[in-house]
């Protein structure tokens, strides 16, 4: 079975990180230039959360904020579920269909962020090395991740 480091090798190292103190609308320019759909928010070298564009239309737009006021920690997730280079992909599936997320923060023995596993990585996994898969029907969960989750 593969393994977040698996996932982790075919994807670029990590650029999209944001530092917590910088505006929702510089967020967004990046988010934009990177073609991404989440930021990694990072002060120095310490993880503190998540910037996604569900993010901003749940905590800016729809609480009426403002995104040129409103820095990225007041909208930032911070509860993302931690997976280890040695977790499988079925472990990462069970993790985002138990969490009701799109996104998984991949960490080291160490709790250093080394990147994010997001629900388009596994899907990837599922149909790239449907041999290696055999559980159809948590494949079909992931398919069906209710959308109405807290992330």
């Amino acid at each position: 079975m593969r393994t977040v480091s698996d996932i982790l090798e075919s994807k670029p190292q990590p650029f999209n990180i944001i530092a917590p103190a910088q505006l929702v609308i510089d967020a967004l320019h990046m988010l934009n230039s990177v073609n991404l759909s989440y930021l990694i928010v990072m002060n120095g070298d310490d993880y503190k959360g998540i910037f996604s564009e569900r993010d901003y239309s749940r905590n800016v737009i729809l609480k009426g904020r403002s995104s040129s006021s409103t820095t990225v920690q007041e909208v930032m997730t911070t509860d993302v579920p931690v997976v280890q280079p040695t977790d499988s992909v079925e472990h990462c599936i069970n993790m985002i269909n138990l969490h009701k997320t799109r996104y998984l923060l991949a960490c080291n023995d160490s709790d250093k962020v080394i990147g994010v596993i997001t629900i388009h990585d596994l899907l990837r996994q599922v149909l790239n090395y449907k041999g290696e898969f055999n559980n159809a029907a948590l494949a079909n969960q992931l398919i069906d991740n209710d959308e109405r989750s807290v992330y």
